[in-house]
């Protein structure tokens, strides 16, 4: 498996500026070769560490949740990474070697490896490798829902979960799932979507959740509202809410990218 993940650097004064990028009402697209050295963040208590984001509530843009690429590096890490307590944390490494402590239980992470972490949990995260540390991060306020606690946290790791084929997809359409779709107490999803060259959702898929997706390896035609672009590893796009979307993977390797989505609760009125 290969997970994309920022490059960061910046052109030679010889190139021009032309981009992909797009920024609309309804979706954007934040291509790979926008995440530069000049547009990441440090963040209070994170030590030799960087993060470009991607995402974050703002209006007309993403409303649920905001979404990092951090890169530690060694030595580097946090004792006090997560400043709200209503904040529910999901990582997912992408390159090198981490040490994840969450309520005292320490994990040696490393790519593809996937964490949960409740809201107002205790968790620490240290680089104890010689390279950068890698890891996507989402954050979302946990919405309470009568009858239901917070979930456990757990680690675990790509490998250890079987990709499941969509239905009357013969197998070129699949998702990785870390959590079961029936366990209501989780009110986001973070899958993995995989298609084999060819594959495609075979429809404008138009619903209620917005989508936050990170490019991990291949390239793929998709579909945003009306316009059809062209994405590959390390390109981010997100979606709002009933934003029309659909995709056709291309190339000659599977397309695949990390999916964020909000679900199992009542819209706020």
């Amino acid at each position: 498996m290969s997970y994309a993940f920022p490059e960061g650097g910046l052109p030679g004064q010889s190139e021009f500026p032309n981009s992909s990028a797009v920024f609309t009402t309804a979706y954007a697209c934040l291509p790979a070769v926008t995440h530069r050295d000049i547009v990441t963040s440090f963040l209070p208590g994170w030590i030799k560490t960087r993060a470009w984001i991607f995402a974050r509530p703002l209006s007309g843009f993403a409303e649920t949740f905001s979404q990092y690429a951090v890169e530690v590096a060694p030595g580097g890490g946090s004792d006090a990474p997560e400043p709200d307590g209503q904040v529910q944390t999901i990582l997912f490494v992408s390159n090198g070697t981490g040490e994840l402590m969450i309520n005292g239980e320490t994990e040696v992470i490393v790519a593809g490896h996937y964490a949960y972490i409740p809201a107002g949990q205790s968790w620490r995260l240290r680089n104890r490798g010689e390279c950068a540390l890698q890891i996507h991060w989402i954050r979302k306020k946990w919405e309470p829902a009568p009858g239901l606690e917070k979930p456990d946290a757990f680690v675990t790791h790509e490998k250890d979960h079987t990709a499941q084929p969509m239905p009357d997809s013969d197998g070129v359409w699949a998702t990785t799932r870390f959590v079961d779709p029936e366990d209501l107490r989780h009110d986001c999803h973070v899958n993995i979507v995989t298609f084999q060259p060819g594959g495609r959702i075979p429809f404008a898929e138009t619903h209620v959740m917005e989508h936050g997706i990170y490019v991990l390896q291949g390239t793929a035609d998709y579909l945003l509202n009306t316009d059809w672009i062209t994405v590959g590893p390390g390109d981010f796009i997100w979606l709002r809410a009933f934003c029309p979307q659909a995709c056709v993977a291309t190339g000659s390797e599977p397309f695949r990218y990390l999916l964020y989505k909000d679900v199992n609760r009542h819209p706020k009125l």
